[in-house]
């Protein structure tokens, strides 16, 4: 047996991953072992090192829902192994989350731990829900209460006429169940029937959902509605405050499910912008990227000769990323370019380059092939070298356009777009069920290769109550060839433009986040 290894107990706060703190981002990309819990969002595990050993808490064993013993026994057997151990643990670990059983387990096995704290539910579900726990008009004080005692227990650990009376704030952590309950204890305890009630259903998530009462008649509201956990409830004259300082699921894209076609590696930050506008969005890859077949034979042959071409042209951050890697590998670096101008086609490429350090000399109004060729009309390039790395599948415009011209297009294949044999399981379901309010296709490739995956004839019907936005001309030609009518495409052929139109066109239709209560 090694030497005992270390247990981390990092809280993974409410749910916005976001919210995680830096030290626990630091600890869980130390582990060796990852323990998580059913709340901890499972993105917060893409921080996790290659190789590292995931564990679901809930299915310790091959059953679920495994009592804190086997947990603890878990803990204990990776740690005297020599490992780096870290329970990730939704909220806090120490507010409801037995994180104190786990330390006591440890200390006892002689297993050296240390504690993270997290955004706690209660902390992080009413702020987005717009609601403040303290308020000097309202209240001066807040308690948090477990909410899954029942009348079966014989005897009470919450003191009910201490948390009834008074006007301070009460939340009650996972008491869906036991509302009707919580709710009768707290009237026969003196908390006025009329008190405002606030219900916080993935609180902090896209999906969040608040039902507003009184604790009169809460419980009845929740029944009526389907109201069901996980969720949090706010007891308090605060919940007054929530009609003028909700701010999370009132945006403009709140309520609405948005999925997006990109690759893998590529979706994030459009992801983003779409979620900072309140979209829940389902990532849909469609293509994959590789290196060319030829291995990488004729880019390396043009990165030779690189000093000697006059224009360099780069139409993607795939084109500037695959480039930039190969002169990497045979030793040169921006210089190597020396007088080569060079026009990138677009922002994202644009900011591709400049993380190497270069300012494209031109950028085309039109990011289209043909908006390539309309600038190098405006100047002599009759006897110029031109390199134009490209996809596999890249259209002859721009080769063509410039030998027309009188110059020399070399053209190399900088990398491959290929579809993926399937889409996720969460995508499907999600097409299957018309519960997508927007599909987006940012190029020809994310359409074709969807069309191909599930069956152009089936495309149409899937998405048959799904608005289509596609990010330019060329992209929506190929939605129409695949039978689908094209609701959504800027004028400017951007993911900013494609992110703002998409906006507008959900604005005019009315907020959706009534769904969302």
């Amino acid at each position: 047996m090694s030497g005992a290894g270390l247990v981390y107990l990092v809280g993974a706060g409410p749910g916005d991953p976001g919210l995680i703190t830096l030290r626990g981002v630091e600890c869980i990309s130390r582990g060796d072992v990852i323990v998580f819990d059913y709340l901890a969002n499972r993105r917060l595990l893409d921080h996790a090192a290659t190789g590292a050993e995931l564990v679901y808490a809930g299915k310790i064993g091959g059953r679920h829902n495994q009592n804190q013993e086997e947990i603890n026994c878990l803990l204990i057997e990776k740690a005297r192994e020599g490992k780096t151990v870290v329970r990730l643990k939704g909220g806090d670990p120490f507010v409801f989350g037995r994180g104190g059983e786990e330390c006591e387990a440890l200390r006892k096995a002689g297993v050296p731990f240390e504690v993270v704290p997290g955004v706690t539910a209660a902390i992080g579900a009413s702020a987005y829900a717009g609601i403040p726990l303290t308020h000097r008009d309202f209240t001066a004080s807040v308690q948090f209460v477990t909410g899954q005692e029942g009348d079966g227990k014989d005897k009470s650990n919450i003191d009910w006429e201490r948390i009834s009376v008074g006007n301070g704030t009460v939340v009650f952590y996972m008491g869906v169940f036991n509302l009707r309950h919580n709710m009768q204890k707290m009237i026969e305890h003196g908390r006025a029937p009329e008190t405002p009630v606030a219900l916080v259903r993935w609180g902090t998530l896209p999906e969040q959902e608040v039902l507003e009462g009184r604790i009169a008649d809460i419980a009845d509201m929740a029944e009526k509605s389907g109201f069901k956990p996980p969720a949090i409830t706010i007891v308090g004259d605060v919940v007054k405050l929530r009609s003028r300082l909700r701010w999370y699921d009132n945006r403009p894209l709140s309520g609405r499910k948005i999925m997006v076609t990109r690759s893998s590696d590529q979706s994030g930050v459009f992801s983003s912008m779409l979620a900072e506008e309140g979209a829940e969005v389902i990532e849909c890859p469609t293509i994959k990227i590789f290196p060319p077949s030829d291995d990488f034979c004729e880019l390396d042959s043009a990165i030779a000769d690189i000093g000697s071409f006059d224009w360099l042209i780069l139409t993607s951050i795939n084109s500037v990323k695959f480039l930039f890697e190969r002169m990497e590998l045979s030793g040169k670096d921006a210089r190597s370019l020396g007088r080569c101008r060079i026009m990138a086609v677009g922002p994202q490429t644009g900011a591709g380059l400049r993380s190497h350090g270069i300012r494209a000399d031109m950028i085309p109004a039109d990011y289209k092939a043909e908006g390539v060729i309309a600038e190098f009309e405006k100047i002599d390039m009759k006897g110029k070298k031109v390199l134009f790395p490209r996809s596999e599948i890249a259209r002859e415009v721009i080769p063509r356009g410039v030998e027309r011209m009188g110059a020399i297009c070399v053209s190399p294949v900088a990398y491959r777009n290929e579809a993926p044999e399937s889409i996720p399981e969460k995508a499907m379901m999600a097409l299957e069920k018309h519960d997508v309010d927007c599909v987006v296709f940012t190029s020809s490739s994310t359409v074709a290769n969807l069309a191909g995956i599930v069956g152009k004839n089936i495309l149409a019907g899937l998405l048959r109550e799904s608005a289509v936005a596609s990010i330019g001309p060329i992209t929506s030609k190929t939605c129409r060839e695949c039978t689908l009518e094209v609701d959504i495409e800027p004028e400017e052929y951007t993911l900013s433009a494609l992110k703002e139109k998409i906006v507008e066109y959900f604005s005019a239709k009315g907020n959706n986040s009534a769904k969302r209560r």
